[in-house]
């Protein structure tokens, strides 16, 4: 038996993606390293005839980028994304699978976003930039290339690919907006068109449209706004014909829980499929009746049918079910599920489960002993009913306690922990309980999986309940005896990052903390980052609210650092546009000023999460020397 090391972290490998052909025998998935060497993450597609012999067998040799698997209508063939010919240029290729040929359909010099083939005989729906023009290459070898905010800006267009010809034509439809996503109705009828008026994610995101598009005519309809951050297009039929739902978030504020958003195309009615529901949707899967939806339940995943009446729950999974793909009678699913104690794999079986576990991706992981990992509840100072996960040393039981504690906040605050098996590069529970500490992992108000009011009580009020909510958790362990409290640590990444901060801040319990591409302020992160209006929801206002002190200031951590004598230690990407690398700077050089013990470490060519393996390394070893040095007696 091994132990668990950096390495063993870092090295594997993980399913994404998992495309079901529509005649339930056959099944591809992506395989992606969790961390990347150079300049590419490396990425293979595999294929089974999971109803004949069931043999995985890799799709190609090349060395590439390969993603988004697509099953034409009769399941004969796929077509996916590979950048083979031109690192970082993804084109669409075919594999037949009769022959197993493989061969390139576009050579598209932007690049293809992304793909749908239609049910129309030789026609490929893509979603592609502009390419450049012989202007904008001179321009930029000359250097040329003055940025003008609001020009030229890049977009993504519906364009059309011939497969006879080969040609690719771009329709004259939606103007100058960004198309974000396509869905064909089942019966293959007009595609269903997700456009916003920017693909800037501060913007774009709050001014969705939806349209239909008729492949046979070019021609198009517009349907109208949607709510903020839709997503997740499905079509299904019903008495009063064709409706037509999505993902998004609820209004009016947007730190908001989701909804299923349905729209009767004839009525032009539209309505919340899920308004008071204690969960929350995460996706949708077109099937030729009623859509499947996935929603986040607790600690746990519920899978259901949107039938008229309202979602039916078909069946549960432990933590999470992510990237569903159904045939299109709906009898047969896969998903990506994990255990406790087994990272994702693909899962196959009917919506009604259960579902068989059909890949083995990390083989590595079955000799290692992990921490116990258990399901907590717990009530709120004011009641409120809360959830969330206590891992105990490796061997360790509650009975041998108490442990140092370190307390893992989740990013979001729309996220949650789930649960799963909790082994990441960035701090996670079994990475310190092999070295012999207990994790706890809380889901705080603001979170997903207990439905909208639960997720909207944190907006213009970061850091508030949401705290009292953790640290009566921390206070659960110690009166049971899990938790030092002489021994406490906190540490997450991004808005745990923040929740990092924001702790030292309000108490000097905690003895050692990480703060890990955190904020630390949300009027700057409001004007910075690249989702600033929807952190502004959390801020509560913004540096042009008026003359301050503005509410932002009250829940930044930045204000409370004259306060802060716990350790930290600071970490943040360099290239880093969803929290930028300033917060971090900001920090240090407060902790600086008032002689805080702290370190500050930047990852360069890192964005908001850290890739390159050295750095994942650093990351994990980093994480826990801090920690060591910190709790340990």
């Amino acid at each position: 038996m091994t132990g668990l090391t950096a390495e063993l972290v870092v090295e594997g490998r993980v399913p994404q993606s998992p495309a079901l052909a529509p005649n339930g025998h056959l099944l591809c998935y992506v395989l992606a390293p969790t961390s990347r060497i150079g300049g590419h993450l490396d990425t293979t597609l595999w294929l089974a005839d999971i109803e004949g012999d069931g043999v995985w067998s890799r799709a190609t040799a090349d060395t590439a980028t390969e993603s988004r698997p697509r099953w034409s209508a009769d399941s004969r063939t796929l077509y996916f994304l590979s950048d083979r010919a031109e690192r970082g240029i993804p084109q669409v290729h075919r594999l037949t699978w009769a022959d197993d040929v493989v061969i390139a359909l576009t050579g598209w010099r932007a690049g293809i976003i992304d793909h749908l083939p239609l049910a129309y005989p030789n026609l490929v729906a893509l979603l592609a930039e502009d390419e450049p023009t012989e202007q904008d290459t001179r321009r930029a070898q000359d250097r040329d290339d003055a940025i003008v905010v609001g020009e030229r800006e890049r977009r993504a267009r519906l364009r059309l690919l011939d497969l006879r010809t080969g040609q690719v034509t771009t329709p004259d439809v939606f103007g100058d907006r960004h198309v974000v996503e396509l869905r064909q109705r089942p019966d293959g009828g007009p595609l269903a068109v997700l456009t916003q008026a920017s693909a800037d994610k501060d913007y774009g995101p709050r001014t969705g449209r939806l349209h239909l598009f008729d492949p046979a005519t070019g021609t198009s309809e517009d349907l109208g706004p949607v709510e903020a951050d839709a997503h997740s297009l499905a079509w299904w039929l019903a008495e009063d014909g064709w409706h037509l739902g999505y993902v998004a978030l609820i209004p009016p504020v947007l730190q908001a829980g989701t909804a299923v958003f349905d729209l009767t195309l004839d009525s032009r009615v539209r309505r919340n499929r899920t308004t008071d529901l204690p969960m929350c949707p995460t996706e949708l899967c077109q099937t030729d009746d009623a859509p499947l939806v996935v929603f986040a339940d607790g600690l746990n995943t519920t899978l259901a049918r949107l039938d008229p009446a309202g979602p039916t729950p078909l069946s549960q999974h432990s933590g999470r079910l992510d990237a569903l793909t159904s045939t299109p009678a709906g009898e047969a699913i896969a998903a990506l599920i994990g255990t406790r104690y087994q990272p994702s794999n693909v899962h196959l079986g009917p919506p009604t489960g259960p579902l068989r576990k059909i890949t083995d991706t990390r083989p590595e992981l079955d000799g290692i002993t992990f921490g116990t990992q258990r399901p907590l509840a717990y009530r709120a100072a004011d009641g409120l009913d809360l959830d969330g996960l206590l891992v105990l040393p490796v061997g360790k039981s509650a009975s041998d306690g108490p442990f140092p504690l370190v307390t893992i906040v989740h990013g979001g605050p729309y996220d949650r922990h789930a649960d799963c098996c909790q082994l990441f590069w960035f701090p996670s529970a079994q990475w310190l309980a092999t070295a012999g500490y207990a994790v706890f992992l809380p889901n705080p108000r603001g979170g997903q999986g207990h439905g909208h009011t639960f997720a909207a009580s944190v907006a213009s009020r970061a850091g508030q309940e949401e705290w009292t909510d953790i640290l009566t958790g921390i206070d659960l362990l110690i009166a049971e005896g899990v938790a030092d409290p002489d021994r406490l640590g906190i540490a997450g990444w991004s808005h745990g990052g923040f929740m990092a901060a924001w702790a030292i801040g309000q108490t000097d319990r905690f003895r050692a903390a990480l703060v890990g591409a955190g904020v630390v302020d949300w009027g700057m992160l409001a004007a910075t980052g690249e989702n600033g209006q929807f952190e502004a929801a959390l801020g509560g206002s913004t540096g042009w609210s008026g003359i301050g002190p503005h509410p932002h200031d009250a829940v930044s951590p930045i204000s409370f650092a004259s306060r802060i004598r716990t350790p930290v230690l600071i970490l943040h990407g360099a290239e880093d546009t969803n929290v930028p690398l300033s917060q971090g700077v900001y920090f240090h050089r407060a902790l600086r000023h008032f002689g805080t013990e702290h370190e500050f470490v930047i990852y360069p060519r890192a964005g908001h999460s850290i890739r390159e393996r050295n750095h994942q390394l650093d990351v994990l070893r980093r994480t826990r020397a801090w920690f060591d040095r910190w709790l340990r007696p």
